[in-house]
């Protein structure tokens, strides 16, 4: 096996200190922060993702970024990944869950997590409940994003991405300083091939199909609380405080 340790002298001393006091920060939290966010897409939880993740220091783990950093580092389950996508085939619930438990044990991830697109049917869930079950955890907190799908469709349509950050934009309700450019690096923004009308739609008959069901599950529960999504980004965030520091 190789050796993936790190000499800590030629890590610069500004990032050691910062993330020293970023874990001093997060010692005192809670670690039962185990968070899994539902809703469809353009419903905005990534956006809150990004917004809280540090405040209660969980790690965001979405699945298709994770599948395909797994891929790019050649990892034993990203290898695996690869050969099922080669074929053609799904990946299987087992290695998406697999990824995820590897996730877990990062530093990043100790106070608990932000999952996203997984799980999507019960059958998922169920398999995400099984492993989290035998590391002594488990969710403890499902947030529910709703929002009439006719407002979906104009936030879909007028959204705009950075890819490597995730951070996304909007030409009416969030535009950047700069048409076209990212905030923060200058970088271009990208739209995506897939925000139209028509695809919009046939995602969200899949989601109300395969997903609500697992809404219902978790409501068994009592761990499901409803985010309001179509309220003002700053109302959202702070319904989304109250559900978790409640």
């Amino acid at each position: 096996m190789a050796n993936t340790s790190v000499d800590l002298e030629d890590i610069p001393s500004i990032d050691l200190m910062t993330e020293l006091i970023g874990r001093m920060k997060c010692s005192p939290k809670s670690d039962k922060r185990i968070i899994l966010f539902v809703g469809p897409l353009g419903s905005g939880k990534t956006t809150q993702s990004h917004i809280i993740k540090d405040e209660y220091c969980l790690c965001h783990l979405a699945t298709g970024n994770m599948l395909r950093a797994a891929v790019a580092a050649k990892t034993p389950l990203g290898i695996k990944a690869k050969e099922a996508m080669d074929k053609g085939e799904l990946v299987s619930d087992d290695l998406v869950v697999a990824i995820i438990d590897e996730a877990m044990k990062k530093p990043s991830c100790h106070k608990g997590f932000i999952l996203e697109w997984f799980p999507i049917n019960v059958v998922q869930a169920k398999k995400l409940d099984e492993m989290l079950q035998k590391k002594g955890t488990k969710i403890h907190k499902v947030l529910n994003f709703t929002i009439d799908d006719a407002i979906l469709e104009e936030r879909i349509i007028g959204r705009w991405i950075h890819r490597p950050s995730g951070r996304t934009y909007h030409t009416k309700f969030a535009p950047p300083k700069v048409p076209g450019v990212d905030d923060v690096t200058g970088e271009p923004l990208i739209k995506r091939k897939d925000d139209t009308a028509a695809v919009l739609k046939s995602k969200l008959e899949a989601f109300h199909r395969q997903t609500v069901p697992v809404i219902d599950y978790y409501a068994k529960k009592g761990i499901v609380a409803q985010i309001h999504a179509e309220k003002p980004l700053k109302e959202v965030t702070s319904e989304v405080q109250n559900v978790l520091s409640s």
